[in-house]
């Protein structure tokens, strides 16, 4: 029986879990604010996590980058912590990156809606045209 997924994506799996408990129950840095785990990538030998975060008022820069420099200089102590709630050998290095993938699916999404509003537009219009 062949297994669906490796043990890198089922560790990813649980420390994006874990991650989010620790940053909702633990984290008391205002500057984190609401952030929220929308992935982890883990390399092979479980060495190294890169953790994607996104925040609750991600429209402005400066939030973003005190959000992620808080979330950075917490990592230690958010390693402390999943080590405690994980049962690994090695805890991961954590690094933090922001996760723009929301923030651009919606602005591609609010494009197509706006192409689809002017060209319903053009054909009203067109068929206007073509009853006059």
């Amino acid at each position: 029986m062949a297994r669906e997924f490796s043990r890198t994506q089922r560790v990813a799996q649980e420390m994006q879990k874990e991650i989010a408990i620790i940053l909702q129950r633990e984290v008391k840095d205002p500057r984190v604010g609401m952030a929220t785990v929308s992935g982890v990538e883990v390399s092979r030998d479980l060495a190294y996590a890169k953790v994607f975060v996104t925040f609750l008022n991600d429209g402005e820069p400066e939030t973003v980058k005190s959000g992620l420099k808080a979330l950075q200089d917490a990592s230690g102590f958010i390693r402390m912590l999943l080590g405690k709630a994980m049962r690994l050998r090695v805890v991961p290095e954590l690094t933090f990156a922001y996760d723009a993938s929301l923030v651009e699916g919606m602005r591609m999404s609010n494009l197509v809606s706006n192409v689809v509003k002017d060209d319903a537009a053009r054909r009203s219009a067109a068929d206007r045209d073509e009853e006059a």
